[in-house]
């Protein structure tokens, strides 16, 4: 009696979407959304394409999973934290999420409807809700907090990615500040001021302090809420 031929590359354990997620996230690291095919999911997971489609509709649910699985951590309630805290540590751990991941940051800013986006978004407005803002201001102060998140996490990936391979973060900082440091003092008074600290920055701290500022901000506008218009 025939026999059915075995794939000597073929897989043979059970194909989850766990595994089709995790091996999606794999590619993305590598190779960004583009690098993100079915055909290159396939080949990865030594599976056919209907295999995967039986768990995954599309490329659009397929990064929505993606993301979903990197930001698990991230979005899990912070227990116990004042709300200050607990909003430092959504952006702490997006930051960080999106430095591992540079293409997380280009998903969570592509729609404000992907289910990622909005528990953040809604994690970080409890927390200014918790903070006493009072309505009409809830959506600006968790807006500019989420606006901001996004904008200097991505921005620090870009950068990340656009330094040829090897590059040393140290001797990048370290030359764009001696043209900081070159420039006339009278033109650029700002810049020479602060060329050292920018040599010697770190990125995380300053995107904390950033946040902080934000948080400061919201919290020192509660003196003004539900007053008036100056009545002068």
């Amino acid at each position: 009696m025939a026999t059915r031929a075995r794939h000597p590359d073929r897989r043979e354990d059970a194909l989850s979407r766990e595994r089709i997620v995790a091996a999606a996230v794999e590619l993305l690291d590598a190779a960004g959304e583009g690098g993100l095919t079915f055909r290159a999911l396939s080949a990865h997971l030594r599976t056919g394409p209907g295999a995967i489609y039986w768990h995954v509709a599309n490329k659009d649910e397929l990064l929505g999973a993606a993301t979903d699985a990197v930001l698990a951590d991230t979005l899990v309630a912070a227990a116990g934290r004042s709300p200050e805290q607990a909003i430092r540590e959504i952006a702490l751990g997006l930051f960080d999420a999106i430095d591992e991941h540079p293409w997380v940051g280009a998903q969570l800013s592509r729609l404000t409807s992907q289910s990622a986006t909005l528990r953040i978004f809604e994690r970080i407005g409890r927390q200014v809700q918790a903070l006493g803002v009072p309505g009409e201001e809830q959506f600006h102060s968790a807006s500019a907090v989420l606006n901001y998140i996004l904008g200097v996490a991505g921005q620090n990936a870009a950068n990340a990615r656009t330094q040829p391979p090897g590059t040393n973060r140290t001797d990048v900082l370290g030359a764009e500040s001696a043209i900081w440091g070159r420039l006339t003092p009278a033109d650029y008074p700002f810049l020479h001021a602060v060329a050292g600290q920018l040599r010697d920055h770190d990125d995380r701290e300053q995107f904390l302090a950033g946040i902080d500022l934000i948080l400061k901000g919201i919290t020192n506008g509660r003196a003004d809420w539900g007053h008036g218009p100056d009545p002068r």
